[in-house]
């Protein structure tokens, strides 16, 4: 905007121009904070589902558990060895996917947008600064 002398304009075209910078500002506001929310939504996204995959590498562990119970019914010792190794990998690995899951998922909790509602709080004391002088 131009330098302009506020003493040389009238009241009505301030109040115009605040309502207009206040406008402005508002929208970029709401952009901020909805691109903050949409990528926190991102995070939570991959969070649900590292655990969901958690979920399902658990059930293959599952079934080779029972497996390996099968094989130690039916058979001798050493089938039932390797089936229970296999099972103790595959729960090992959906632990560890189940843990960076919530990890993520902590990340994106509270969604709010933090850094929209920073900006805000600064734009509000810039004009209540400005309002005292």
């Amino acid at each position: 905007m131009a330098d302009v002398d506020v003493r040389e304009e009238s009241v009505g075209d301030l109040v115009q121009r605040l309502s207009e910078q206040t406008a402005t500002l508002i929208r970029q506001e709401m952009r901020l904070a909805q691109a903050e929310l949409k990528e926190k939504g991102k995070q939570a996204g991959i969070g649900a589902g590292l655990i969901g995959a958690a979920g399902i590498v658990a059930l293959a562990g599952i079934g080779a558990l029972v497996a390996a119970v099968i094989l130690v019914i039916g058979e001798a010792m050493a089938m039932w060895i390797s089936a229970l190794i296999v099972s103790g990998a595959l729960l090992a690995v959906a632990g560890v996917m189940a843990l960076v899951g919530k990890r993520q998922v902590a990340a994106a909790v509270p969604p709010k947008p933090e850094a929209a509602m920073e900006s805000v709080k600064a734009d509000v004391a810039e004009i209540k600064e400005a309002a005292h002088r």
